[in-house]
């Protein structure tokens, strides 16, 4: 049976085997390129926060307020926070993993980054000992395989980059919104602000530096991180180091350490920017099984066409009856 109108009922939102800018229409694009952040060595400092905001021209938002649950003064991810650093308090032994401190490999011996301290809670000999540490986590838009905010942005200002990455034009987007709910993780947002604000009512989000990548220079925010914590780099490349690095954590006794978003057949095709946590994804306040909102379009236009073609021939049959 021919449908009565041209839908792109065989359209699929998924990535192909060969990539997501391959899809796009880029063709012999350069290795994809992403993020691999590794929580177990971020020691908080929100330089990637500062760096980000410095070379993207990002509005400053909450630089003196501190939100009164936590050390954290930006809260989440949003127009004006591309990179947002979490701050975790929980009452659970260390383990075995080593923090504040860089891999040995990575960057030689500790360096002393002139922070502040504290003792810690019954250090000093005055009351009980508890357990305690903190979990903090860089994050930062995931740059999806099978990208929502994407698929349904009606003007064309979300688009694929050559390096995999999806990418917001300032000029283009016309502040409709309708890629703030179509995004499993909450990440992108329209700007709010007062008029002068720059590109108050657009939506923003993490471009992955798009025009440092272009100039062949590593992101801001990964060339600001101290620890090492957030590496850059070609993604298959960074999916088998994330791997080893688990491995090395479980062996050190770190059996919480696990990968989020490093799954190529997880429920948005494998993140371009995916994380090592030393707890549940809901600790972080990330989603524990995020899936495309656009998946099942396909399918709803097939049931919706098939049930227009059911009305038409109901219609025609009543009125061919009724003439008789």
């Amino acid at each position: 049976m021919k449908l009565p109108f041209d839908l792109p009922l065989n359209q699929s939102f998924e990535a192909g085997p060969e990539g997501p800018a391959v899809d796009a229409g880029w063709t012999e694009p350069p290795s994809r390129k992403g993020f691999f952040t590794d929580t177990s060595i971020c020691i908080g400092c929100k330089a990637c926060e500062v760096a980000c905001k410095e070379w993207n021209g990002v509005p400053q938002d909450g630089i003196y307020e501190l939100l009164g649950s936590s050390y954290d003064n930006t809260g989440a991810l949003g127009a004006s926070t591309w990179r947002h650093v979490a701050f975790i308090e929980q009452r659970k032994p260390l383990g075995g993993e080593q923090t504040r401190v860089a891999e040995p490999e990575a960057g030689g011996p500790p360096v002393d980054l002139g922070m502040p301290s504290f003792s810690r809670p019954g250090e000093s000999g005055q009351g009980e000992r508890s357990d305690f540490r903190w979990l903090m986590s860089s994050d930062v838009c995931k740059h999806c395989t099978d990208a929502a905010c994407l698929d349904v942005c009606p003007t064309g200002s979300l688009f694929r980059t050559e390096f995999g990455t999806v990418v917001v034009q300032d000029d283009i987007c016309n502040g409709c919104g309708y890629c703030v709910p179509a995004c499993p993780y909450g990440v992108i947002e329209r700007r709010e602000g007062e008029p002068g604000v720059k590109n108050v009512g657009i939506a923003q989000k993490c471009t992955l530096c798009y025009d440092r990548l272009g100039a062949g220079k590593t992101p801001a925010c990964a060339q600001a991180c101290p620890t090492e914590s957030i590496q850059f780099g070609d993604v298959d490349e960074l999916r088998e180091r994330a791997r080893q690095r688990i491995r090395k954590l479980h062996d050190a006794g770190v059996t919480d350490a696990r990968l989020y978003g490093a799954d190529p057949d997880d429920g948005v095709g494998g993140a371009g920017a995916f994380f090592l946590l030393l707890d549940e994804p809901e600790v972080y306040g990330l989603p524990p099984d995020p899936v495309v909102t656009t998946r099942d379009l396909p399918a709803m236009w097939k049931r919706a066409a098939v049930a227009a073609v059911g009305l038409a021939a109901t219609a025609v049959a009543a009125f061919v009856g009724g003439r008789r």
